[in-house]
């Protein structure tokens, strides 16, 4: 099923898109659903459903096994002319995923690119792939309705634009979305990378769950907050920063400037830089998690370390937001045996029995996808919103 926004009250359904919504969710699938759940009179939902199959959005044709009569009819959403992209932009990767609305992915594509090269020449990169995986899926880019991206730094998301990222040299307050829009001619949201691995965990492998806490454990330390269903960024955007709430006394420096953040005790890059000084070879997280995987006896007693610092930071949330699931990724949560194992012990002995008791903490489910695909369901649940519907067919524009 479709990622679609969530459906208005049963009493405020007036608009092509709110229909839409009933359509794309499953809850209604003839005029008749239509009809019954809004209290539209039948000519008022004949021409909402008329506007969006002639707008490309819907789909009505009849069903087989009728008995007499006039064959029912079911209404679908129309997913052939109507794309979305998810736009995963890492510290030293970019992997841009081409879906379509109803969820089905056409085309993706991983590069090595540093984000410290800057914003011009890393988003013309994202368009030219772009342009590439519109061709190869053989999907012209008019059919492109909005654009998710992430990144690996803190986001104003009511703007799109980076504030002060630590590891993205030239971005503070980069227009991010004005970029797409004249390149384009589409939407594009910005959000922190954290916050769509959230999104993609929660909406693909655990649709169920309405409170869900994804921890990012790689160069850097953060985490998406899922609240009710609902993606929680906070006043500002700066929601979930746990990297650097400070765990030692210790004098640490990290990367924000101050000392003895969780990021400079658990994070890649302080694994590799004690790992090193232990005298093993180790540059990034990866090298921990090769070390750690081939049996290094010191890579996996500090990867068990690193989680029982991140474990102190987790029971602490796990007592304010009571979640239902968490789920780790990042580079780190590659060795998620040791990772998790210190993780787990922390919570379960420092959290609240009442808010552990459901508790569960696995592994990510959508891996190295997750920021691509959390991405493009951002872009998704934006073609899709009612308002976003409307404007299209107000004006025959996407």
């Amino acid at each position: 099923m479709p990622s679609a926004p969530e459906q208005p009250s049963a009493t405020s359904f007036h608009s092509p898109g709110e229909v839409l919504a009933l359509i794309s969710s499953g809850a209604a699938r003839t005029r008749a659903d239509i009809a019954r759940l809004t209290g539209l009179a039948r000519s008022t939902v004949s021409s909402r459903v008329d506007a969006l199959i002639a707008h490309g959005f819907v789909d009505e044709a009849a069903e087989g096994g009728s008995t007499g009569g006039r064959p029912p009819r079911r209404l679908a959403l129309r997913t052939g002319g109507h794309t979305v992209a998810g736009v995963d932009l890492g510290a030293s990767h970019c992997r841009v995923v081409l879906r379509d609305i109803g969820g089905a992915v056409l085309a993706v594509r991983e590069d090595p690119l540093s984000i410290a090269d800057g914003p011009d020449p890393v988003l013309r990169h994202v368009e030219r792939t772009l342009r590439a995986l519109t061709e190869e899926a053989g999907r012209p880019p008019r059919t492109l309705r909005s654009i998710g991206v992430g990144v690996p730094g803190p986001v104003e998301f009511s703007t799109g634009r980076p504030v002060d990222p630590p590891i993205m040299p030239g971005w503070h307050h980069y227009p991010i979305p004005d970029f797409f829009a004249a390149r384009l001619g589409v939407r594009a949201l910005v959000d922190n990378d954290v916050n769509v691995m959230a999104l993609a965990e929660q909406r693909q492998a655990f649709p169920d769950c309405r409170f869900l806490l994804h921890i990012k454990v790689g160069t850097g330390i953060g985490c998406g907050i899922i609240a009710d269903g609902r993606l929680h960024r906070g006043a500002q955007g700066s929601a979930g920063d746990i990297g650097h709430i400070r765990v030692t006394e210790r004098d640490e420096p990290c990367r924000c400037g101050n000392t003895g953040c969780l990021e400079a005790v658990a994070g890649g890059s302080a694994l590799a830089a004690e790992l090193s000084r232990l005298g093993r070879t180790a540059a990034t997280g990866s090298d921990v998690v090769r070390l750690a995987q081939s049996g290094d006896r010191e890579a996996v007693r500090l990867v068990r370390e690193a989680g029982r610092a991140v474990g102190e930071v987790l029971a602490g949330l796990v007592n304010f937001f009571n979640p239902d699931t968490v789920t780790v990724g990042g580079a780190l949560a590659a060795a998620h045996d040791p990772l998790l194992a210190g993780l787990r012990e922390v919570v379960y002995r420092r959290s609240h029995p009442l808010a552990t008791r459901v508790l569960r903490i696995e592994p990510s489910r959508t891996q190295q996808n997750a920021a691509a695909l959390g991405a493009a369901i951002l872009a998704t649940e934006h073609a899709l919103s009612p308002a976003q519907v409307d404007r299209a067919v107000t004006t025959g524009r996407g």
